[in-house]
């Protein structure tokens, strides 16, 4: 090897880390946001959804936590399930034009309408009006369009979390779906990860039994495969060590207690982790199949992979048992046991925290018809799948799928 040749070879050990640049956690904290926001600008433009502002208190109340730091504020988007192509283009192209130099973006709710949040400050940088706004939506998307990238810094976002699951504050990816098109893609840049991440684990209060089981799971679900991931980094494997056995233990305290504010203080912090983990590592089949669940059958994004990742470890125990043994051992605490049983007893700890947590536990169970199966494994794929472990075919995923049915 020359000279030159060792100057530009590729270190194998070598990765980035991107975290966002501020992240403040704690209960109560929301009462920061108005200082957090007037380092970024001078005027405030609002995503959120009706369920995000009431966790919040009310646009009343952001109002005023905004307006005493001297920021006005303008609520540009609303959030309504998962962020569509339709919804970005229309937010987007509502925005307004001038003074775009002096906002801060505030998205507010769940990971859906973070992610839209993120969609929509990513484009108001990085494209020009357009005649098929929608269009200009796909070409940003990875996989669907015209493969355009977000190249210059969106507008500065302060992500507000009011469930505790997607990790969406610390992720730099949008999931935007399209219902007419039938798929579910990401737009995606390490400029789009927020610039501040606000996490107050009393907004969770606000979420029902639903969504606080959906979300956790999701959660651990990404927890556990950015762990096992082909493409895991020590960084992110060190908090996940430190973040799964707190969510594990939290998540049948926070169903059995809503009023629990040190377990839904567990759950936040694990997902905030989730969502560090996943952007810097990667995911598995759980999600890979997920977004195409979601698709087929509208299936919250939560409670797909909470169906579907007891079938992912179960696959990919074969690959990673040494992995789901040590997750094991420091849930458990205690000395070593063997391998094989201890990855074993991880497996049946996830499937008793998931049947305790009353989602779905079968594919029938989402709304999945059986003649679907061919076409739930063809159009499972992408980031996620080339992530997990154990690489499946089509064949080879529908037979599991089966399985799981």
């Amino acid at each position: 090897m020359s000279a030159g040749d060792a100057d530009t070879a590729v270190d194998p050990g070598a990765y980035d880390f991107v975290v966002p640049p501020a992240i403040h956690v704690g209960a109560g904290r929301l009462r920061e946001l108005g200082r957090l926001a007037a380092g970024l600008g001078r005027e405030a433009w609002l995503v959120a959804g009706a369920r995000g502002l009431a966790a919040c208190g009310g646009r009343e109340r952001v109002a005023g936590l905004l307006g005493d730091a001297g920021l006005a504020l303008r609520h540009v988007a609303t959030g309504s399930g998962e962020p569509t192509v339709a919804q970005v283009a229309a937010a987007w192209t509502d925005l307004p034009c001038e003074g775009r130099d002096a906002v801060v973006m505030i998205a507010i709710g769940g990971g859906a309408a973070i992610d839209l949040g993120k969609a929509v400050a990513a484009l108001a940088t990085n494209a020009a009006p357009a005649a098929d706004p929608e269009q200009t939506v796909v070409d940003h998307l990875e996989g669907v369009g015209a493969g355009l990238v977000i190249t210059r810094p969106p507008l500065p976002l302060v992500a507000v979390p009011t469930t505790a699951g997607t990790g969406a504050e610390a992720t730099r990816n949008a999931v935007i779906s399209c219902p007419r098109r039938g798929f579910k893609k990401s737009m995606r840049s390490p400029l789009m990860v927020p610039r501040v991440a606000l996490v107050d684990p009393e907004l969770s209060r606000s979420c029902d039994r639903g969504t606080t089981a959906a979300s956790g799971l999701d959660c651990i679900t990404q927890l556990i495969e950015s762990f096992v991931c082909r493409f895991r980094r020590p960084l992110p494997r060190a908090l996940v060590l430190e973040a799964l056995p707190r969510a594990v233990a939290a998540l049948p305290r926070v169903l059995a207690d809503p009023s629990d504010l040190a377990a839904r203080g567990a759950m936040s912090h694990a997902a905030l982790v989730s969502g560090i983990a996943l952007t810097n590592a990667g995911l598995g089949l759980a999600h890979g199949v997920a977004a195409a669940l979601g698709v087929e059958c509208g299936t919250p994004h939560g409670v797909a992979c909470a169906a579907l990742l007891p079938v992912a470890i179960r696959v990919n125990r074969r690959i990673a048992a040494g992995d789901f043994a040590l997750l094991e051992r420091t849930i458990r605490g205690g000395p070593a046991g063997g391998e094989a049983a201890e990855a074993d007893a991880f497996i049946e700890r996830i499937e008793r925290l998931c049947a305790a947590a009353g989602t779905p536990l079968r594919l029938r169970d989402c709304g999945l018809a059986a003649d679907r199966l061919g076409w739930l494994a063809a159009n499972s794929g992408g980031a996620s799948m080339r992530g997990n472990p154990v690489q499946l075919d089509a064949t080879e995923l529908e037979q599991v799928l089966r399985e799981a049915y």
